[in-house]
């Protein structure tokens, strides 16, 4: 299997249809859901809200919007003229001039797409960047309190720890340790969790055809859970390294009800690489 296309078909397949990864754990009805007249679950009805206020982002979320490979540019266009859709293949597919790539960037993600992507951490069962974790089409479960926000990915079993105490973002220099999924640092603007991450790798990959983040770049994402059934995400893009200017793209993602997160050990009986080019 040499693309990651065929991996990534294989593994969303899996997840989705196979009736022996959902019979892995015992499902119970998800508390609290709004209802209506009728009974079914009421996914427009109120934000639930924390003790303290803010909204709660708790919840099993699956991403959804356009997919394919190329969707069109216009089915990516937010209502109102907010940022576009991402897609887990191309990170810019809905911004009419495409990506601003320095050419260093530029030739780089022309590299990954000529050896078929065979170094995407997500097809070496490595941890993934927060982009592409966004728009997997695996579920992530997020754990809300008041000092710490969790979210915890079923693909690749990725863990990511929000800090919500007031620390500030570590500053950047050559001591900072780079981590695969950053350093995290959220705050409440109104109904919205504004979260800043720094201190990334260097080889992050935003999407699936290899579009870079550096270790000088910078993710905000903004936070807005719209209804009971729908979290709207906001990501900007900062990296002077590789990209002429700052941008901004969506991503939507809607609740899963009476299910759970599966355990996902990408590494087990794992038979792919072998077949990658040296």
């Amino acid at each position: 299997m040499r693309t990651l296309l065929q991996a990534t078909a294989v593994a969303a397949v899996l997840c989705v249809v196979s009736p022996v990864l959902f019979a892995q754990w015992p499902l119970d009805p998800t508390p609290n859901v709004p209802r209506a007249s009728n009974g079914e679950p009421n996914l427009e009805g109120p934000v639930p809200r924390t003790a303290d206020g803010n909204p709660d982002l708790s919840g099993l979320w699956e991403r959804f919007g356009p997919g394919g490979i190329t969707p069109s540019l216009e089915s990516l266009q937010s209502p109102g003229g907010g940022p576009p859709a991402a897609t887990f293949w191309n990170l810019g597919a809905g911004v009419a001039e495409g990506l601003p790539f320095r050419p260093l960037a530029a030739q780089l993600r022309a590299e990954r797409m000529s050896n078929n992507q065979k170094n995407n951490p997500d097809a070496l069962c490595l941890p993934m960047g927060l982009m592409q974790l966004h728009l997997h089409p695996q579920p992530r479960k997020i754990v809300q309190t008041a000092d710490v926000i969790v979210i915890m990915y079923e693909g690749n079993s990725g863990l990511r720890q929000i800090f919500t105490d007031g620390r500030p973002l570590p500053e950047v220099t050559e001591h900072l340790q780079p981590w695969w999924y950053g350093y995290s640092a959220g705050r409440w603007e109104g109904d919205t969790l504004v979260v800043e991450t720094v201190g990334f790798r260097d080889d992050v990959w935003l999407d699936v055809q290899g579009s870079p983040m550096t270790n000088a770049g910078k993710m905000t994402e903004r936070f807005r859970r719209l209804n009971f059934g729908t979290l709207q995400i906001e990501i900007t893009i900062e990296d002077p390294t590789a990209y002429t200017r700052p941008f901004t793209v969506r991503v939507n993602q809607r609740i899963l009800l009476d299910e759970d997160l599966i355990e996902f050990i990408c590494n087990e009986n794992e038979k792919s690489v072998r077949h990658f080019d040296p």
